[in-house]
């Protein structure tokens, strides 16, 4: 005597899909909604202030190392102090109002509330002095900042997008008195090889 109904015998096959489509749709929530929206490519945060790069980097020409002044001698790129900005500002546009903010900082102490656009996971070392030592430029992971009005995230900066990297650097080198310059290309004098660095490619190198 048959117990049980010959259509029980789509069941596995019916639970199988169904775990694997559950499974496929909790990593997209996953995915979706709590991965940080810093790594996530187009990122790009409200600031307290207007700062455009396309007009103090693509017009006037700022070099980066003149807001980001420890980009050669530390691992963070660090946010301009509000002392930085008003060596320009306490004499040029020092009544508009988009730059009250700047103006209250300055007469508070306290700093203007920037919005970090670009912010590793806690568990990644990054040291930016020792890329730029190496001859990476700022537009290879920055994107073209001279065009930004809004800084906003340009590269995935995900593991998979560094290991190619450290596996072929050589189109990402160049002289290190260009790393600043968003429009440098390589010419005939110019040919850079994987031997002049060698980052690493373990797990303890970018995670200690």
């Amino acid at each position: 005597m048959q117990i049980f109904p010959r259509e029980l015998n789509l069941l596995p096959l019916v639970l199988g899909v169904a775990s694997t489509l559950a499974s496929i749709a909790v990593i997209g929530v996953v995915w979706y909604y709590f991965s940080p929206a810093n790594l996530q490519v187009g990122y790009e945060p409200h600031q307290p202030i207007p700062y455009s790069h396309r007009l103090h980097v693509g017009q006037l020409g700022l070099d980066c190392r003149y807001c980001h002044s420890q980009i050669e001698r530390s691992h963070e790129a660090m946010i301009p102090p509000t002392q930085t900005c008003m060596g320009c500002h306490d004499i040029v546009r020092k009544d508009s109002p988009a730059l009250a903010p700047l103006r209250a900082s300055w007469a508070t102490n306290d700093p203007v509330p920037w919005v970090r656009v670009h912010k590793l996971p806690g568990h990644v070392y990054f040291d930016h002095s020792a890329h730029l030592a190496a001859g990476v430029g700022c537009v290879t992971c920055h994107g073209r900042i001279d065009r930004m009005d809004v800084v906003h995230v340009d590269q995935p900066i995900s593991m998979e997008w560094c290991l190619d990297c450290h596996r072929n650097p050589a189109p990402n080198l160049r002289p290190p008195s260009e790393i600043t310059n968003m429009t440098w290309q390589p010419d005939k004098t110019w040919v850079a090889t994987a031997d002049s660095v060698n980052p690493p490619t373990n797990c303890s190198g970018c995670h200690r």
